[in-house]
């Protein structure tokens, strides 16, 4: 009788080991999904649908982009909402840069990653023939172009690492950064 319960009790474990419930990966455990705070919680930066779409050109064909997005800060103290990067304007000064990129970019085709001093977004281009990406200062509003000598703090993938010293008492440690990313990437 003894070993009847013991094998029941194996029996039990065992099927709680088999059916064990796999973790499953949403897209927002690995990105900030159209909205993300700053660092200090002083401002969100967010994606806004268009009210317009937009007729362009494709590598292949032309397309319309129904509702592109563009990225907007909302200052929480004032309260004021405003575009940050814009349709009006992201496309001719991206153009400026990318001279032998002949087709539209859009401010929803990058994944912005969100530095520390919350001033600078690095934007890494989530299109693959696409091979430039930018920095942008948030108070002067100056998109530059992102050096491409290889040399990034952070693994380009869905994560910004963040390792190192904050100060001299402190241990060395990495932290992992989510970017922000329209749904339009994921759709």
């Amino acid at each position: 009788m003894k070993k009847f319960f013991i094998l029941i009790i194996l029996i039990l474990n065992t099927f709680n080991v088999v059916f064990a419930k796999d973790y499953e990966f949403k897209a927002e455990d690995l990105f900030y999904l159209d909205q993300m705070n700053s660092h200090n919680q002083d401002f969100a930066l967010y994606f806004k649908s268009r009210e317009k779409s937009v007729l362009a050109r494709g590598e292949t064909a032309n397309y319309i982009n129904d509702y592109p997005k563009d990225l907007y800060i909302y200052d929480y103290k004032s309260k004021k909402s405003s575009p940050l990067i814009s349709y009006e304007w992201f496309p001719a000064q991206a153009r400026y840069y990318l001279e032998e990129y002949d087709f539209p970019v859009f401010p929803d085709d990058f994944a912005y990653y969100l530095l520390k001093d919350n001033q600078t977004l690095i934007m890494i281009s989530a299109v693959k023939s696409l091979r430039a990406n930018f920095k942008f200062d948030i108070n002067k509003k100056k998109l530059e172009l992102y050096p491409s000598n290889g040399k990034f703090d952070f693994i380009i993938s869905s994560f910004a690492k963040n390792c190192g010293h904050s100060n001299l008492e402190d241990n060395y440690k990495c932290s992992l950064h989510k970017p922000l990313i329209s749904s339009n990437l994921i759709n």
